[in-house]
């Protein structure tokens, strides 16, 4: 139902009220409860959706949706929730101020609408309306909802200031020196809607002290450069505006932002999305450098036009600017989509880029794409072409002067009965060529996985790989085995063991690479003591030694310590402590002796996104010292006893909205 202000949904849930999972948990994180989701298509254009999910006791998530990629979990907004459970299952209300939502201006409205239900348990999701997976597209599949009448987003103007005050003492490596920086600052982010669909959003002197850190990965021995997703609220929401088959835009390429304006929105068949914003910290520059100290300006702009049935043509433009430097890049993308399963994507892209003190230099890029989904099979390709000269400052784009050609091809039996919900085997094969046509690097894989109830799965997996570096050929393998599991309420478990051989990517000095033996383990064991309590804990070890002699070349662990308490649905306590050990034998490899351990702790008070109270600390301590001298120079010591990132912080925010 609905009033003037307000759209409500009531479920009512059957079940076993034992069986249900349910906890108090931090908002977004139910995705391993049991939960009901509405959805709504409010433009009628069957590929973009917004989505409210409640679990059992009321604690909520919210994402926007787009076809072709993955639900946008950073978009956040004001709307109230109940929910408990009953004696014949649970219950749930969930109440949408319509200020809350983009949709057309029409007297009379129709939308497309879906309501969906998890039952984590039994692998299980339920639609109304009925939902398959046997064609492609989750959105089009939505029924109508017609007669929605006199309602209107209203104005839509939201000011949401913060007060942060922090304390903190810090090594600065260059300059070989601990200092203390004490501040206390005020910011700002502004967010106005109109014509019901365009939204601008500006901030002045954001801060990010809550966001989470990284999640631990394995650096060591990789040839390029590892992915850390985007955490910052200001650059995560309405970030699917912004992306492309080619990943162009990678909003942490923004190191320190300072003041900046984004508009984003839709009109009829029209997306559209730029972002204005400066730099604090561009660039590193040698003391002395009469450029220091300025900011680097950066611009995007992206609008795409829709047509058919979930295609699309558009264009992307990033720019860089820093001094007398510049990174420039102009793309156009589409996306075809024919039949129920098939769909075929590709882009173009040309970019000028000058470094300081160097000349232009320009490069092209281009990539196809084929998709088939399906309830059973699966089918993807992908042609990439990076030439020499192409740089996307602004993006993640791991090299290039290479083409490569990709494949994926998977088969899913799903029995009618019985404990194995879907078996199956899958067979991908990636090549990469140099420019001069010489093959870089190959990959061929099989695996095989086993799907059962209670989110439980197997898989194992034969890789078997060809990599020409620095001029040398290696012909590495690696079979890894892989099991996760949430067969019971209070404990979740996945764990994956591979081993086999790998490139020493980092050879002493006077050594040439070669081909070790290698082995990574990865343990995940999540544990729900009470309904209030999660403690998540993450170990990751990877090693290799010598073939000839069994010697070890490196040996690098990981560790993450995880324990989130919710003392009611706003109050919460979130401590982490992060270990890393990385001993090397520097006869073999060219690696430092590295120990690391952080502890973190957040307290949070959110009443909803926006008002919100924020006490933290952290301090990193590292294996390092300075050590005197007339040049001060950093050492490694045998422990990690000094701290070099120290600090504690209080922030205030709160959301107006007129």
């Amino acid at each position: 139902s609905y009033d003037a202000q307000t759209f409500y949904v009531m479920v009512v849930c059957k079940d076993n009220p034992a069986e249900v999972r349910a906890r108090i948990a931090r908002r977004e994180e139910i995705d391993t409860d049991d939960f009901v989701a509405v959805y709504l298509d409010t433009f009628l254009d069957r590929t973009h959706a917004y989505m409210f999910a409640v679990n059992p006791l009321g604690v909520q998530r919210d994402a926007v949706l787009t076809e072709g990629q993955k639900e946008d979990l950073s978009f956040d907004t004001v709307w109230s929730s109940e929910g408990r459970l009953t004696a014949d299952g649970y219950v749930v209300r969930i109440a949408i101020p319509f200020r809350s939502l983009r949709f057309k201006s029409d007297l009379m409205k129709t939308w497309r609408v879906a309501i969906g239900r998890v039952i984590q348990r039994n692998n299980e999701e339920a639609y109304w309306p009925y939902i398959t997976k046997r064609i492609q597209g989750f959105v089009p599949q939505f029924t109508t909802v017609d007669g929605l009448a006199q309602i209107s987003p209203g104005r839509n103007l939201q000011v949401n200031p913060y007060v942060v005050g922090a304390g903190a003492r810090f090594l600065d490596a260059p300059a070989r020196a601990f200092h203390n920086d004490n501040e206390a600052r005020v910011g700002m982010d502004a967010k106005l809607v109109m014509r019901n669909a365009i939204t601008v959003d500006a901030t002045a002197n954001p801060d990010f002290s809550q966001v989470e850190s990284d999640d631990p990965q394995v650096t060591v021995n990789e040839r390029f450069e590892v992915f850390f997703p985007e955490k910052r609220p200001f650059f995560t929401e309405n970030s699917g505006y912004f992306q492309t088959p080619i990943n162009l835009f990678f909003s942490r390429r923004v190191v320190d932002p300072g003041e900046g304006v984004r508009l984003s929105g839709k009109v009829s068949r029209w997306a559209f999305g730029g972002l204005a914003i400066n730099d604090r910290a561009p660039v590193r520059l040698p003391a002395g450098d009469a450029r220091a100290g300025r900011e680097a300006g950066i611009g995007v702009f992206r609008v795409q036009r829709e047509f058919g049935h979930e295609s699309y043509l558009g264009v992307l433009t990033t720019d860089r600017e820093f001094a007398d430097s510049f990174g420039r890049m102009f793309a156009i993308d589409g996306r075809w989509t024919f039949g129920p399963n098939w769909s075929v994507a590709g882009q173009l892209a040309r970019s000028r880029t000058a470094k300081l003190d160097e000349s232009p230099v320009g490069g092209s890029a281009a990539v196809a794409q084929l998709r088939r989904k399906g309830r059973n099979f699966d089918l993807e390709g992908n042609y990439l072409d990076l030439g020499p000269g192409f740089s996307a400052p602004l993006g993640f784009v791991k090299r290039v002067g290479y083409r490569q050609a990709d494949q994926q091809v998977k088969y899913r039996w799903r029995p009618a009965r019985g404990p194995v919900l879907r078996y199956g085997p899958q067979l991908s094969t990636l090549f990469n060529w140099r420019p001069d046509g010489r093959l870089q690097d190959r990959e061929v894989a099989a695996e095989f996985m086993v799907a059962l109830r209670r989110n439980s799965e197997l898989a194992i997996k034969r890789t078997e790989a060809f990599e020409l570096f620095r001029n040398s050929p290696f012909l590495p393998y690696a079979t890894a085995a892989s099991a996760t599991t949430e067969w019971w309420k209070w404990l979740a478990f996945s764990g994956t063991y591979t081993w086999g051989t790998a490139v020493n990517h980092d050879p002493a000095a006077g050594l040439d690479p070669f081909v070790g033996r290698a082995t990574k383990a990865e343990v995940t064991v999540t544990l729900h003591p009470t309904s209030r309590l999660r403690v998540e804990q993450t170990y990751i070890r990877s090693t290799l030694d010598t073939r000839e002699t069994s010697s070890r070349v490196f040996n690098d662990r990981l560790l993450r310590v995880k324990l989130n308490y919710q003392f009611n649905r706003e109050l919460s306590l979130r401590a982490i402590l992060d270990h890393a050990s990385l001993v090397a034998d520097p006869a073999l490899a060219k690696l430092d002796h590295e120990r690391k351990w952080t502890p973190d702790l957040l307290l949070t008070y959110l009443v909803h996104p926006g008002t919100a109270l924020y006490v933290g600390y952290t301090d990193r301590h590292e294996n390092l010292a300075v050590v005197p001298g007339p040049v001060p120079t950093l050492g490694r010591t045998a422990q990690a006893d000094t701290s070099v990132a120290r600090q504690l912080f209080i922030k205030v925010g709160y959301l107006w909205r007129f």
